[in-house]
C-alpha cells in the first residue's frame, strides 16, 4: 500500500509541478515509503531496495513476512512472560510450579533464557527498581541502631526501651532498670559466648535490639577471645565488627576430619589371596572460650561422639585435654597452636605382688602433643576450616627431666578439619559473661 501511494503521488507531481521541485518531492516520498517499510514488524532493513516504489507485485510477499514476524514476536513475548513467571515462583519457593513454567517457555523459544533482559517482571515491576529498593533498605539497616535510638521516648529522665503491646496485669519487663536488663543480656551470652542467642533476642523489639548492640558486651566478648591483643579497635569500626571479621575459632560446634586409607591384611592359609581392609577414623577438636581444647581420635562416627564432647568433664578415656592460643603471623594468616595431653590417672601400687623378688622400676614419663593448625574459611561459612601445619609428640622423663621430641610428617593422613555446628552445645547458661 505504501508503494502504491508513493507511485500515485509521483505521477501527480510530474503532471502539475516543475522538474526540480518534482525531484525533491519524489525523494521525499521515497524516504517516507522506505521509513514506513522499515517500521513494519518482522522485516529487516537489509532486504530494502534503494527504490521502494519498484513494483506492486511484491505486496503479498511483504504481507506474509509481516504476519510471520508478528507470530514470532508474539511467541517470544509469551515465552518471556512464562519464564519471568517461573522466576517469580522459584523465588517464592514453589519449585514444581516454576519447573512447569520453565518447560512451557523453553518449548516456545528454546533459548529464551538468553533473550531475557530482566527489565520487568510478570507483575509489571522492574527488577532494577527492586535492586534499587534493596540497596536503599541496606543503607537503612546500616543506620538502624541510630534510627531506633532516636525513636526512644524519654520519661522521668530515664530511657524507656520498650512498651507492652497489650494491657497486662503483671509487671512488664520494661519496668526494669537498664542495668538489670543488661545483666540479663550478659546471662544470655553466658560464659560460652552464645552470641547466636543474643542475636535472636535482638529481634524481639527496638529496645532489645539496642541492648544487644551494646559496645560493652561485644568488648568483653573480644577480650575473652583474643585477650590483651584486642585493646585497639583499629581497623574495625566497632567491637561487634571485630568479632565478625577478625579470624577466630568457633565455639558452638566441633571441628571434624575424616581419614580413609587401605591397609594390607594377612595372607590366607592356602596362599591364594591376601585380604585388604578399608580403615576409617575421625579426629575431633572442640574449642572453649576459656582457652581449653579437647581432641579425640576414634573410629566412631560423629553421631555417637559429638554428644560426649558437650562438656570438658567427659568420661571418654581416649580424649586429650589442653590449651590453645591464636597467633597472627606476619604473612597475615591466623594460626592455632595447642598443647594437649591425656588425663592423668593415679593407679595404686600393689606392693604384695612384688614381695619375693626385686622389682625393676619403670621410668615415669609425661606425654604431650603439640599441634599447629592454620585457620581459614571455606565456601560461604567463615573460619570453618583448619589445616594441619605441625604435629609432634613430646616425651618427658621425670627422673632425668629430659624430653624426647618426635615430629610427624604432615601427609595425606592429616586431612583438614571442617566445622559442624551443634545446637545443644550452648543450650544452658552456667554463668554470665
Amino acid at each position: 500500500e505504501a508503494e502504491e501511494d508513493c507511485h500515485s503521488e509521483l505521477v501527480r507531481t510530474d503532471d502539475n509541478e516543475g522538474p526540480g521541485e518534482a525531484n525533491l518531492q519524489a525523494e521525499l516520498q521515497m524516504f517516507r515509503a522506505q521509513w514506513m517499510f522499515e517500521l513494519a514488524p518482522g522485516v529487516s532493513s537489509s532486504g530494502l531496495e534503494t527504490l521502494p516504489c519498484k513494483s506492486s507485485s511484491r505486496g503479498p510477499e511483504v504481507k506474509s513476512v509481516d504476519t510471520k514476524g508478528k507470530q514470532e514476536l508474539a511467541k517470544e513475548e509469551k515465552a518471556k512472560e512464562l519464564f519471568l513467571k517461573a522466576v517469580e515462583q522459584e523465588q517464592n519457593g514453589a519449585l514444581y510450579e516454576a519447573i512447569k513454567f520453565y518447560r512451557l517457555a523453553m518449548q516456545l523459544v528454546p533459548d529464551i533464557e538468553f533473550k531475557i533482559t530482566y527489565t520487568r517482571s510478570p507483575d509489571g515491576e522492574g527488577v532494577g527498581k527492586r535492586c534499587a529498593e534493596d540497596s536503599e533498605e541496606d543503607g537503612k539497616m546500616a543506620d538502624l541502631l541510630t534510627d531506633f535510638q532516636q525513636q526512644l521516648t524519654l520519661q522521668e529522665s530515664s530511657v524507656k526501651l520498650c512498651q507492652p503491646e497489650l494491657d497486662v496485669s503483671q509487671t512488664h519487663i520494661s519496668v526494669l532498670p537498664l542495668e538489670v536488663l543488661m545483666y540479663i543480656f550478659r546471662w544470655v551470652v553466658s560464659s560460652d559466648l552464645d552470641l547466636r542467642s543474643l542475636e535472636q533476642l535482638s529481634l524481639v523489639c527496638r529496645g532489645f535490639y539496642i541492648c544487644a548492640r551494646d559496645p560493652e558486651i561485644w568488648h568483653q566478648v573480644c577480650l575473652k577471645i583474643w585477650g590483651r591483643s584486642c585493646n585497639k579497635l583499629v581497623p574495625y569500626t566497632s567491637w561487634r565488627e571485630m568479632f565478625l571479621e577478625r579470624p577466630r575459632v568457633r565455639f558452638d560446634g566441633v571441628y571434624i576430619s575424616k581419614t580413609t586409607y587401605i591397609r594390607q591384611g594377612e595372607q590366607s592359609l592356602d596362599g591364594f589371596y591376601r585380604a585388604w581392609h578399608q580403615v576409617e577414623y575421625y579426629r575431633y577438636l572442640r574449642f572453649f572460650p576459656d582457652g581449653q581444647v579437647m581432641m579425640l581420635t576414634t573410629p566412631e562416627d560423629p553421631q555417637s561422639i559429638v554428644p560426649r564432647l558437650r562438656t570438658k568433664n567427659t568420661r571418654t578415656d581416649a580424649i586429650l585435654l589442653g590449651h590453645y592460643r591464636l597467633s597472627q603471623e606476619t604473612d597475615n594468616q591466623t594460626k592455632v597452636f595447642a598443647v594437649i595431653m591425656k588425663k592423668k590417672e593415679e593407679k595404686p601400687i600393689d606392693y604384695h605382688k612384688y614381695r619375693y623378688f626385686r622389682r625393676v622400676p619403670v621410668q615415669e614419663t609425661d606425654h604431650s602433643f603439640h599441634v599447629g593448625l592454620q585457620l581459614c574459611s571455606s565456601g560461604r561459612q567463615r573460619f570453618n576450616k583448619l589445616l594441619w601445619i605441625h604435629h609432634s609428640c613430646h616425651i618427658t622423663y621425670k627422673s632425668t627431666g629430659e624430653t624426647a621430641v618426635t615430629t610427624f610428617d604432615i601427609d595425606k593422613m592429616y586431612t583438614p578439619l571442617f566445622f559442624a555446628r551443634v545446637k545443644s552445645f550452648t543450650a544452658f547458661s552456667e554463668k554470665p559473661l
